[in-house]
């Protein structure tokens, strides 16, 4: 399996310009982009909207002062860079505009992975192909992929050429994918790479029932994707989990990410530790196998 650093608290939380220039500080950053290297990961995820461009600018720091051999990286074109409303989307002439940005953020001359962060309404997806498979032909990224796209979204790709990969979100309580888009990627040989495995830190059992929040946490910084996780049947199945973690002496976001990664379509996942310490449990999962019947019976604990 495949893991990947994920980058998006780099300089700010996720596309958001309401916290750029917070998150993750470059100190921070360096710190855990080391230990994921000498942990063995050596595939970064990032974007160009994520902190408004720093993300890119610590990661391209970072290779200029370690020079380190083999790294691959994925880089998404969607959001702002700058915050201004309106400087977003997938017409063809913005991504050529942006690809020149990250490629001089990161001091590379070519992504390995170039992603649309999500759909573009605005845009008719035939345009964003040629786009992509244009920077392709040019030599400026390795491939293309799709994030945050549906099975319609994928099916319509597919009759223009095939994506390199997907990246979803999907974990143990984001299982909207298990119905058509994840087939789609086994049946084309899509590579299936999901964000979110532990769902903002739900999985991992920072949050209890009828406990306050932990101050920092995503549920006071930004709440608004995982509101509906407060309910009493989530509860339950943390539960649950976190008694079967116990059982079998591993922590519960290692059964949690370990499940991800045992699903038959998953090529990998990508994590996004916010201090290196965090990185142990991700290790861990890759090297916990799960059997099929593991695999459902914990599905089953969110049903």
């Amino acid at each position: 399996m495949d893991l990947s650093l994920g980058c998006g608290n780099f300089g700010g939380i996720g596309s958001s310009p309401e916290f750029f220039g917070q998150g993750t500080d470059e100190e921070a950053a360096f710190a855990i982009m080391d230990a994921a290297w000498a942990a063995g990961i050596h595939w970064f995820d990032t974007a160009d909207g994520y902190g408004g461009g720093r993300s890119e600018e610590f990661i391209g720091r970072w290779r200029a002062a370690r020079q380190p051999a083999g790294l691959t990286l994925t880089t998404k074109v969607f959001h702002s860079t700058t915050g201004e409303p309106g400087d977003t989307g997938l017409a063809p002439d913005r991504i050529r505009r942006q690809i020149e940005g990250s490629l001089a953020r990161l001091g590379v001359d070519r992504v390995d992975l170039y992603l649309a962060h999500e759909p573009d309404p605005a845009t008719p997806l035939a345009d964003t192909v040629t786009t992509f498979e244009q920077l392709r032909t040019d030599g400026l990224i390795g491939a293309w992929g799709l994030s945050n796209y549906d099975a319609a979204g994928l099916r319509e790709a597919l009759t223009l050429a095939p994506p390199a990969l997907v990246q979803n979100s999907f974990s143990l309580l984001d299982r909207g994918d298990e119905q058509e888009v994840l087939p789609l990627c086994g049946e084309h040989g899509i590579a299936y790479v999901p964000f979110g495995p532990l769902s903002g830190g739900w999985l991992t059992g920072k949050y209890r029932r009828g406990e306050a929040f932990p101050p920092g946490s995503r549920m006071t910084l930004r709440p608004g994707p995982y509101e509906r996780l407060v309910d009493d049947a989530v509860f339950d199945g943390l539960e649950r989990l976190e008694a079967l973690a116990v059982e079998r002496d591993v922590e519960m976001s290692t059964l949690a990410f370990a499940w991800v990664l045992s699903h038959e379509h998953v090529t990998g996942a990508v994590c996004g530790p916010n201090r290196p310490e965090q990185l142990a449990p991700v290790l861990a999962a890759r090297d916990l196998e799960l059997s099929e019947q593991e695999h459902e019976e914990i599905g089953e604990f969110f049903s």
